[in-house]
């Protein structure tokens, strides 16, 4: 059976990305994954995500990550001739995708709505921190200002301070949002003929992502407080160490398992019939004593015993690894992307094999700048129909 990633559902899905950090980057890999063609139009200093760092094979790996498989063309929107170019390569593609800050494509001379209504089947999906019916439309907005200003720092982190979730989570949730969007809009397209002209905000992608601590919070009248590694919601869930130094996080779902735990996995019938753990809810509110209790017995057993044990119980668990430990886990699996001479594992697309009819490769700034400009003399508008 042949995976996601190998069917290549989008070949010949033409694409151009007026893109840079993250956002839309992660939205056209997607597309690239699925085998979509996508032109990536950068400044003659280049995407500054390439800068962020060197530390793959000399490439920022930020970079790496999202633009392997792309087409690089090098454009100074500064210059009519190149504003031209990038008019004609948008003219031949069937998809537009872009995160400059707003305003800024106007005044390239691309007139969207004028593109829409010459061009019924076009689709655009434009990315900005805030959406264009909301007063911050104009505003920047990057990752971790979005985490501080949607709530999310406020509940994350330890009890002490807020923290800052450990890779750009807002960023991440934008570009799927764009590239569900884009999916939906094809499927659209494929029934109608009409594509569809969208806006995503980081702010509402990373809203949506908060639903239930904004209805704890408006509804319930309490938001989610900090408590690190732990539920805020359910106890016993949350970091617990063994007699040998080992941190993990024990997981209880349910009564069945708040009593195969008692019973297996601490050995202690009696916490089970204790009426400060009669229930989830009481649980919760006495969770000093509950991880008390439960760590105290964890304390007496090494973690090869507790793992044991709690196999037995049927009680989910796992350790806190080091970031270290993710390249050599068992359950951790590859692609390789082609970045200069060099092979480089990336993590697997999620529903792929990691197969690829051929390696994508990074590509140098404005590796395709010739190829891809000479397709928009082409007089063959090979495109939208």
């Amino acid at each position: 059976m042949n995976s996601l990633h190998s069917l290549k559902s989008l070949h010949g899905l033409k694409v151009i990305s007026l893109e840079q950090a993250v956002a839309a980057p992660l939205c056209t890999q997607r597309l690239v994954q699925a085998g979509a063609e996508v032109i990536k139009i950068e400044r003659p200093q280049g995407d500054f995500a390439r800068y962020y760092d060197t530390a793959v094979a000399g490439q920022s790996a930020y970079f790496v990550w999202l633009n392997a498989g792309k087409k690089s063309v090098v454009l100074d929107l500064s210059i009519n001739q190149d504003k031209q170019s990038l008019l004609q390569l948008i003219n031949k593609s069937d998809v537009l995708v872009q995160n400059l800050k707003p305003g800024s494509l106007a005044g390239l001379g691309v007139d969207l709505d004028l593109l829409h209504a010459q061009r019924p089947a076009f689709i655009s999906v434009s990315i900005s921190g805030f959406s264009p019916d909301g007063p911050g439309y104009k505003r920047k907005a990057y990752d971790l200002l979005m985490q501080a200003e949607s709530g999310l720092a406020q509940i994350t982190g330890s009890a002490q301070e807020p923290g800052r979730v450990g890779v750009s989570v807002v960023d991440i949730a934008t570009g799927q949002f764009a590239y569900e969007a884009i999916l939906q809009a094809l499927l659209q397209r494929s029934a109608s003929s009409t594509g569809a002209k969208v806006d995503i905000s980081m702010f509402d992608a990373v809203a949506h992502w908060l639903a239930v601590p904004y209805l704890l919070d408006r509804y319930g009248g309490t938001a989610p407080k900090r408590v690190g590694l732990a539920h805020p919601g359910i106890c016993p869930y949350g970091v617990f160490t063994s007699a040998d130094g080992v941190s993990f996080i024990l997981s209880i779902q349910n009564e069945r398992e708040w009593q195969r735990l008692c019973e297996v996995g601490i050995e202690n019938s009696e916490l089970a019939a204790d009426a400060r753990c009669s229930d989830n809810p009481t649980r919760v509110a006495n969770r000093v004593f509950v991880d008390a209790t439960v760590q105290y017995a964890f304390a007496q057993l090494d973690y090869c015993s507790i793992s044991q044990r709690l196999d037995l119980a049927d009680v989910a668990f796992a350790p806190v690894n080091e970031m270290s430990a993710l390249k050599e886990h068992p359950d951790f699996h590859t692609e390789t992307v082609r970045v200069g001479d060099q092979d480089v594992q990336l993590p697997r697309l999620p529903g792929s094999n990691g197969e690829q009819s051929a390696l994508a490769k990074v590509p140098t700034l404005g590796e395709h700048t010739e190829d891809c400009l000479l397709y928009t003399s082409d007089a063959a508008d090979d495109s939208l129909r």
